[in-house]
C-alpha cells in the first residue's frame, strides 16, 4: 500500500494549488507538520489517495509520469475539469482493459490520469461519457 505520490511544484504555487486539488478535484488539504511546513508546498487527501505537492526551485513538470487515481464520478470530473479550462484527454477503453479514463494537466504542468472501472469488470454500472 502506497502512503502518498508526491508531485513537485514551483516556488509560490500554493494558492493555484489548492484552487485545483481543493476547488476542481474536491481533495482536503491536510496540514503540513510544522518542521515540513517551512517548505511550502502543501498536501491533500481523499477518495483514497494522499497528494503531496513539493516546491522544487528549479521545476519541471511531469509531462509523462503520472499518478493514476481512481474516480466514481469520472465523467462528472471531466466536465469540472474542461469547464475550469483544463485539457481533458480521453484514453482509448482498449489501451487499459476494463478501465475507462483521462488525462488532464494541474495548473503546474503536470500530468494526472483518472481511472474508473468498466461495468463488466466490476458488476456495477459506470455512467457514459
Amino acid at each position: 500500500m502506497i502512503h502518498h505520490v508526491l508531485l513537485a511544484c514551483p516556488p509560490g504555487a500554493e494558492d493555484s494549488s489548492r484552487a485545483f486539488y481543493v476547488g476542481i478535484l474536491g481533495l482536503t488539504e491536510k496540514p503540513k507538520p510544522p518542521a515540513l511546513a517551512a517548505r511550502g508546498g502543501c498536501w491533500f487527501t481523499g477518495y483514497d489517495v494522499e497528494l503531496h505537492l513539493g516546491v522544487e526551485a528549479d521545476f519541471r513538470p511531469a509531462r509523462k509520469a503520472h499518478p493514476a487515481l481512481l474516480r466514481p464520478d469520472l465523467d462528472a470530473l471531466a466536465d469540472r475539469l474542461a469547464r475550469a479550462g483544463h485539457p481533458v484527454t480521453w484514453g482509448d477503453d482498449d489501451e487499459l482493459p476494463g478501465m475507462r479514463r483521462f488525462h488532464t494537466a494541474d495548473p503546474h504542468g503536470n500530468r494526472l490520469e483518472f481511472v474508473a472501472p468498466l461495468p463488466d469488470h466490476t458488476g456495477r454500472s459506470a455512467p457514459g461519457r
